[in-house]
């Protein structure tokens, strides 16, 4: 067959092949300009920006044990160790794509012993020496292999974004079990100065009991009292028990080695600024790996549609063949050759349509992941600023009740002392206050996880990359 004739179709082949070409997706998601709890519903486009950093926003709290905890977590986490070799598991992957669209070389060498039609001796038994090298090289004219690489290395940034996404996953956890134990050691110090107050009521209603001055009714409800709130106090030093054995695992130690001792609950509050700009959601690195994968999605889309056009490849081989190891090396002994291989399906059973089918489903599930993930992250940036906003009001009204607990405590001890009010009034004032008083603690608790669960759903601090003011100094978080 005349080699121009094959022209033609090589032509054809090759515009067919360009016409595989998937249109790009978009590059950038419309967000709010600002989120609904701040201010405004104007939209703008965020731009890519995994690579922002976070900043160090746990410093924010002003706790030196917080920013220990927080950085051991970040060297010694299990969970980031995985994420870690799952990306260098990517990046091979990459490589081992890159390594597919390179020339192959090769070298051998082989010693045949035999007789047949293929030795030199014909029936007689003989020996065949053959040492060369080979070289080979498909041409990726219908974008297989490129799409192929394009896909890997799309995956490498999908686990290199999520490796991000388990480091502020650990750092967020880290804060705030952290935070839930200094929490719980609040409460704890006032069950417990509350449990020796009542001892002490205890003891001096006693002796008024064995003096006739009160009922036994009055002894029996303070030792109720004393009894409920000992079982209460231990109930939170079991608590405390449960969070510390987390950290533990969080900071990558044994629980069986690792304490942390009470101390004051001296960590500050930051405050989220007025106008988060909704552009602060492009940093998540959850967001970031689901588009990588949606794309990597559509770069398979592509390679299961190059399969329906032939491969193309070069060959070439060339080296020596002698009976005898001192004519191996001869130039008359020499053999080479050079081939070019196409290669076209023709009938598979349906299976490279399956398989674009396959590649398409998976592109249809990944583009309603990344969707599916984009609006999850306004909903946790909503929640967390919505759960900011009523917390601090809720913060106000409870610490009112709190004044107003401890007003109305002093007056029914006062008239109690004077025989205005049975006991029973007072232990109500009592318990009340105790009940406002643990509430308050429990609010603010909340505030402080809804701080660490906002900067967990923005991807960082809210003003990374934390800008250099005039002093040379960064600028941090403000605090209250």
């Amino acid at each position: 067959m005349n080699k121009l004739n094959l022209i033609p179709l090589v032509a054809a082949l090759l515009l067919a092949g360009c016409a595989t070409a998937l249109p790009p997706l978009p590059q950038a998601a419309p967000v709010p300009a600002q989120f609904k709890q701040t201010d405004g519903a104007r939209w703008t486009v965020a731009r890519p920006a995994e690579a922002q950093d976070r900043g160090q926003w746990w410093k924010a709290f002003g706790d030196a044990q917080l920013d220990r905890l927080v950085e051991q977590a970040g060297e010694r986490s299990t969970a980031l160790q995985e994420a870690a070799a799952r990306l260098a598991q990517a990046r091979a992957l990459v490589r081992s794509a890159e390594a597919d669209r390179m020339p192959q070389v090769g070298v051998g060498a082989s010693a045949l012993r035999g007789a047949g039609a293929n030795t030199p001796q014909g029936a007689t038994p003989a020996t065949l020496l053959q040492t060369g090298a080979s070289l080979s090289y498909e041409l990726d004219l219908f974008g297989r292999l490129s799409r192929a690489q394009q896909a890997a290395a799309l995956d490498a940034q999908s686990r290199e974004a999520l490796l991000q996404s388990t480091r502020l996953l650990v750092q967020a956890e880290t804060a705030q079990t952290y935070l839930s134990l200094r929490a719980l050691d609040t409460e704890r110090a006032l069950v417990r100065e509350t449990v020796a107050a009542y001892a002490d009521t205890l003891r001096l209603t006693q002796r008024r009991h064995q003096a006739g001055d009160v009922a036994e009714l009055d002894v029996v409800r303070v030792q109720s009292e004393l009894a409920g709130n000992e079982a209460e106090a231990l109930s939170l030093d079991r608590q405390r028990a449960q969070l510390e054995n987390a950290l533990a695992v969080l900071v990558g130690e044994s629980a069986s080695s690792f304490s942390l001792a009470p101390a004051d609950w001296a960590t500050a509050l930051p405050v989220v600024p007025p106008g988060v700009p909704g552009t602060v959601l492009a940093r998540r690195p959850d967001v970031a790996a689901a588009q990588s994968s949606l794309l990597a999605a559509q770069a398979r889309v592509g390679v299961a549609q190059a399969a329906w056009f032939p491969s193309v490849a070069l060959t070439a081989d060339g080296g020596f063949a002698s009976p005898e190891l001192g004519d191996l090396f001869k130039w008359s002994a020499r053999a080479w050759s050079v081939g070019a291989l196409l290669s076209l399906p023709i009938f598979d059973g349906g299976r490279r349509e399956s398989a674009v089918q396959s590649a398409q489903a998976q592109l249809d599930a990944q583009l309603a992941l990344y969707r599916g993930q984009v609006l999850n992250a306004f909903r946790d940036v909503e929640d967390q600023l919505a759960a900011l906003r009523l917390l601090d009001e809720q913060s106000m009204a409870q610490g009112r009740a709190v004044d107003s607990a401890r007003r109305a405590s002093a007056v029914s001890e006062a008239r109690y002392r004077n025989g205005l009010v049975s006991q029973l009034e007072l232990l109500d004032a009592r318990r009340s206050e105790l009940r406002n008083r643990r509430q308050a603690l429990q609010v603010r608790s909340a505030q402080y996880q809804a701080t660490v669960g906002l900067i967990r759903a923005i991807g960082g601090s809210w003003d990374a990359p934390t800008p250099v003011g005039e002093d040379g100094g960064e600028r941090q978080l403000a605090t209250r």
